[in-house]
């Protein structure tokens, strides 16, 4: 593939800097079949929505959760396997972003909550290195939906042809190249490195 000028580098978080460890719980909880599947209906689901653009409560969305997924728990252990789904950055993502923001900016784009975050911008400090931040529970907004990457494009300093974001979920990805990023599926550190250097970025 040939290079393409890349200036600004825009990371989701959970699945390519961040290892998550509670999907395989979830899945078997939900019957669902497939990872796939899973995503699907989590990123499209009412309650889920609600929480991650910050419109109800904590406790208000594990009782949804239960309620509309029918799931063999109570809403408070939902909640407790929930919280623990962030397991930490993987290894190597922080020089990741080093290597990159030597080059040009970079963005987080999340779909993610105040409980998650809280704890993570806390231990984290991996999360405090990014040049703009953009967090569905702040902005009201959630990938995959355009207005998401439209308020994006308002915001980084690059023309929107000129964006590359890295997500781990299909929809996502195929929602941001069809808004007219550069847009790429991945999972931790070590494949984002390959697509950047397919982009002509710095990959180690």
């Amino acid at each position: 593939m040939p290079h393409v000028a890349v200036d600004f580098v825009l990371f989701d978080l959970g699945g390519v800097l961040i290892e998550l460890g509670g999907l395989a719980s979830f899945q078997e909880m939900s019957g669902l079949g497939s990872e796939e599947e899973v995503w699907h209906r989590w990123l499209t689901c009412p309650w889920v929505r609600r929480f991650e653009t910050g419109r109800c409560t904590p406790q208000e969305f594990s009782e949804g959760m239960v309620a509309e997924w029918q799931l063999h728990v109570s809403p408070d252990q939902f909640l407790e396997i929930f919280e623990a789904w962030p397991i930490g950055p993987f290894t190597g993502s922080e020089g990741l972003l080093t290597d990159i923001q030597e080059s040009v900016p970079i963005g987080c784009c999340s779909n993610t909550n105040v409980l998650h975050w809280a704890y993570q911008s806390r231990e984290w400090p991996m999360l405090g290195m990014f040049d703009h931040t953009f967090l569905s529970f702040e902005m009201g907004l959630v990938k995959p939906d355009m207005e998401m990457f439209e308020a994006v494009a308002r915001t980084v300093p690059a023309a929107t042809d000129r964006v590359l974001f890295l997500d781990d979920v299909g929809l996502n990805t195929d929602a941001a190249r069809s808004f007219g990023f550069h847009s790429r599926q991945v999972r931790g550190p070590e494949e984002c490195r390959v697509v950047l250097g397919e982009f002509g970025l710095p990959c180690g």
